[in-house]
């Protein structure tokens, strides 16, 4: 990623120059830095952007979905521990904290993503720790009482990636899966382990900026372990 070489404050500047504080229709609760229909980068091409595959600019229908249900549900997450893998903007652990939760990590192997989650901790007056490891690649050490997996299922390949690592699992995290009915989750055998607890409309600028999905689901599976 051509902004790493970059200290870490050019990086912020680069972030506030190119996105707008905003918040969307399902989580008005959540202040985020993202690129809007207002911003250069909203049409820019990958030439023009001085980042690579700036996802966390963007708050994904799985992650909104995950975060609307958390922030109906503060009494599940009081003074609990949660582990958002493929954090992102941060919006999923942003709602944690909001909620009551003890203990947030927000995981994402982006240097780039860590600043923004910086940024937008700020926004919002709040701190949750964050972490550019590989979770993935390693079963969990700490006992954390929820994993969130929002939107990390938008390619085959990688499903399975993070399909393989909920099973190899051998602690009693719950997981939530937020996902907007993407192919790869709707058409794998983990959903006969899912149990459905939320589902939401999409507002419509979110369904403009996911092709025209118009729901979000909220799973869960029970246990990390399934053996």
């Amino acid at each position: 990623m051509r902004a790493l070489a970059l200290n870490r404050t050019f990086v912020r500047q680069l972030i506030w120059s190119h996105t707008k504080l905003t918040t969307t229709d399902l989580v008005p609760e959540v202040s985020l830095r993202l690129i809007t229909p207002e911003c250069p980068l909203w049409k820019a091409t990958p030439e023009q952007c001085p980042f690579n595959d700036p996802y966390w600019a963007f708050f994904w229908p799985g992650g909104q979905v995950l975060s609307r249900y958390i922030l109906d549900n503060p009494h599940l997450f009081y003074k609990k521990s949660v582990l958002d893998v493929g954090s992102g903007c941060g919006g999923s652990s942003l709602a944690c904290k909001l909620a009551g939760a003890s203990y947030v990590v927000a995981n994402d192997i982006d240097q780039v993503a860590e600043v923004a989650l910086e940024i937008n901790m700020e926004a919002n007056s709040l701190h949750i720790n964050t972490d550019i490891s590989n979770r993935l690649s390693s079963h969990l050490k700490e006992p954390f009482d929820f994993v969130l997996l929002g939107d990390m299922f938008y390619d085959p390949e990688f499903t399975e990636t993070v399909i393989y690592w909920i099973q190899q699992q051998t602690n009693h995290s719950s997981v939530l899966i937020g996902d907007p009915g993407r192919h790869a989750l709707l058409n794998h055998p983990i959903k006969t382990k899912l149990h459905q607890v939320a589902e939401y409309a999409l507002p419509k600028t979110c369904q403009l900026e996911n092709n025209g999905l118009s729901l979000g689901k909220v799973w869960l599976l029970d246990r990390i372990n399934m053996t």
